[in-house]
């Protein structure tokens, strides 16, 4: 056994041990052994777990009582070459905003240095605000895109990273014929797995199926196959949207994708505001995810997903930030979004029981590992499992207001309605420590 490099964290564990189950260990410990979980439970039973795992030598960090130990949080979709946009564009429909905004915005990462300045801050900035994991579109060009691999790897965190596929409905110049799509896939495939990295990944990222074909999104779905990859795009986010696909493939939305053999078990598709009872169940039967984005639905005014729906029948959900249809690349901030777009839907619905603080934060971990498949590395704190892992601090000198004290999972409950960069006092990605 492994006891080299061995951290004991003790203190206020909350976690979800399973779906929308949030677990609190009062006075509890975690044990971690390089990057990976060896031990957890609660303080008294410290000193024989020791004994049992015959550790001699490790450092141990006491967590104050306005302190909380939290996984990781889960970005389920963000854009990173969109960045710069956020806050801006949110007066146009989907389809104008891509055109007079983002298009535009993404032609410039021809220019390394831009794409350098960009990735390195938005890397940093969703690190600082607890996303330990993001699963991430990149922009048309292979060399911008391997920039972004190299950023997420420099900074140490766990990411999907995609080029996207776009052969039309785009600017002449940030398109790129089906062959070339092709082509440049596997090149940007082969790049992110010559790293080796044990944290970043390629996934399969057609940009949605009115910019692509049906030939190439299949040609995609072979490549996912085989390599084994994780597969992103976006689905029903917008009225016009909707009824554009069907009126070029003659099929609902999510059977487009299914023709396509894009709808896996590793597949993660955005929005999902408008899909039928029929996309719904074929979804759930396929085992692919949906990205709730709440924040992008109301900047870009694409309408309010009935999550409660998508879970029910079976779908998994994670949250994503959308940046930047989403106006800020923070989980935190989305968290709280969607317990707000869920509070407005019980307005509408009376029957739609709206979300609660420890539902949104299954969402934005556990949730979030189980829509990217990666339930098995992440989400929670379980032996064998990594430590991507979070302490939250509600005291602290420069806000918060911390003037009474609170229970543990008052404190989430606080840090996920008034909290900000500045209660994250630290963030660790497997095992290490990176803020």
């Amino acid at each position: 056994m492994r006891t080299d490099n061995v951290q004991v964290i003790v203190g206020n564990i909350i976690h979800c041990s399973d779906r929308f189950n949030v677990q609190l260990i009062n006075n509890g410990f975690i044990i971690i052994a390089g990057s990976k979980i060896l031990g957890i439970g609660i303080e008294s039973d410290l000193s024989e777990t020791v004994t049992r795992l015959k550790l001699k030598n490790f450092s141990t960090r006491l967590l104050k009582k306005s302190q909380i130990l939290i996984p990781g949080l889960v970005d389920t979709h963000i854009h990173a070459p969109q960045y710069p946009n956020c806050g801006l564009g949110y007066d146009m429909p989907l389809l104008d905003w891509l055109n007079n905004y983002t298009y535009k915005l993404e032609r410039k990462y021809k220019d390394l240095e831009f794409s350098r300045r960009v990735y390195t801050t938005l890397v940093q900035k969703t690190l600082s605000h607890g996303t330990t994991t993001a699963c991430y579109f990149g922009c048309l060009f292979n060399s911008s895109t391997n920039l972004l691999v190299d950023t997420v790897i420099e900074h140490r965190q766990r990411a999907l990273i995609g080029k996207i596929n776009m052969t039309h409905l785009a600017p002449e110049d940030y398109i790129e014929t089906p062959e070339e799509s092709i082509s440049n896939t596997k090149e940007f495939i082969n790049y992110v797995l010559s790293k080796e990295s044990n944290l970043v990944k390629p996934i399969i990222t057609p940009r949605f199926a009115l910019s692509v074909d049906m030939a190439l999104m299949k040609e995609l779905g072979v490549l996912a196959k085989y390599h084994n990859l994780h597969i992103q795009t976006h689905i029903s986010e917008n009225v016009d949207e909707v009824a554009l696909v069907q009126s070029q493939y003659k099929m609902n939305y999510a059977k487009v994708y299914d023709q396509a053999n894009l709808l896996t078990e590793k597949t993660i598709l955005a929005h999902g505001i408008y899909l039928s009872d029929e996309e719904i169940k074929l979804i759930a039967q396929r085992g692919t995810s949906i990205s709730h984005c709440p924040d992008s639905n109301i900047c870009l005014k694409s309408g309010i997903c009935n999550v409660r729906k998508l879970l029910d029948n079976g779908v998994k959900v994670g949250l994503g930030t959308d940046v930047s249809g989403g106006a800020s690349p923070s989980i935190m901030k989305t968290m709280k979004s969607c317990l707000d777009s869920s509070i407005v839907s019980s307005f509408q619905d009376k029957t739609y029981k709206p979300f609660n603080y420890e539902e949104v934060f299954y969402l934005a971990t556990l949730g979030g590992s189980e829509a990217l498949a990666l339930s098995n590395t992440i989400g929670n704190f379980q032996v064998n499992k990594e430590f991507d892992a979070l302490i939250v601090d509600m005291d602290i000198d420069n806000g918060s207001d911390y003037l009474i004290e609170y229970e543990p999972k008052e404190i989430l409950q606080k840090f996920i309605y008034t909290g900000d960069d500045r209660n994250i006092v630290s963030v660790y990605v497997a095992g290490e420590l990176v803020k």
